[in-house]
């Protein structure tokens, strides 16, 4: 069995500009962060719905899927390259359960190819399957199904075949070797998001943050102290804060 242990640091060695990369975890939990730290982004804003549609989309290797989400809101007209299509079936075809469907209009949500995708778990195996111990792990399968190059970081890296057994059912494991390139070890690497049950949301990093993003002076020594550095250094500087 391949052993797909590697570092943080070679994983974004591999991202370049221009790629367009996945970012796993589920609201605000289990952020891979360790690998966001260390690079900028820019965001495409879509409705929750179609981003699941527009990775499932890539996963199955199909162009786009249609949905109804989106329909009505802005997120089309910020996205002005979404096109809306039309059910290829007639009124009279058996396909359709309401003729009325025949004249929808529906969103085309085109298939999200990720370049490189990274998601965060509690723990992975050498071999590359991931365990989420959180009921949550609803995105990070399909992250990794629509990428290209898939990462893994973990909270710890154990031995193949130790994940599930005991309390820990083969159900935690969502993410298994096929859909992982490489895993690497960054314990706190999901903070200030949550990766429960290591540890939770970290409210007053949160609070922070959130005040020192209004003010350029505050922003300039924030970033300082906890963006422009590695992280090991952005670890330290987490455990040395003093208490909420």
């Amino acid at each position: 069995m391949a052993d797909k242990r590697t570092t943080v640091e070679d994983m974004v060695g591999e991202l370049r500009s221009g790629m367009t990369i996945g970012i796993g975890g589920w609201g605000s939990r289990r952020k891979p962060m360790a690998v966001v730290r260390a690079g900028k982004v820019e965001v495409m804003e879509v409705d929750e719905g179609m981003f699941f549609l527009g990775l499932q989309a890539a996963a199955w290797r199909v162009p786009f899927l249609p949905t109804r989400a989106g329909l009505g809101s802005d997120v089309l007209t910020i996205n002005p390259d979404i096109q809306l299509v039309r059910s290829p079936y007639g009124v009279a075809s058996p396909y359709l359960s309401d003729p009325a469907d025949a004249d929808v209009e529906l969103v085309a949500m085109p298939a999200l190819h990720l370049d490189a995708a990274i998601v965060h778990a509690n723990r992975a195996d050498t071999a590359g399957n991931a365990q989420v111990l959180s009921p949550d792990a609803f995105f990070d399968p399909l992250f990794l199904g629509a990428a290209e190059r898939r990462f893994v970081t973990a909270e710890r890296i154990v031995e193949n075949g130790t994940l599930a057994g005991g309390t820990n059912p083969l159900s935690s494991v969502p993410i298994h070797r096929m859909l992982t390139d490489a895993v690497a070890p960054a314990p706190g690497g999901a903070h200030f998001t949550a990766n429960p049950p290591d540890y939770g949301r970290d409210e007053a990093f949160q609070k922070e943050y959130a005040a020192a993003a209004g003010d350029p002076a505050e922003w300039e020594a924030f970033a300082h102290r906890y963006v422009l550095v590695t992280e090991d250094e952005y670890q330290a500087r987490i455990r040395g804060r003093a208490p909420a």
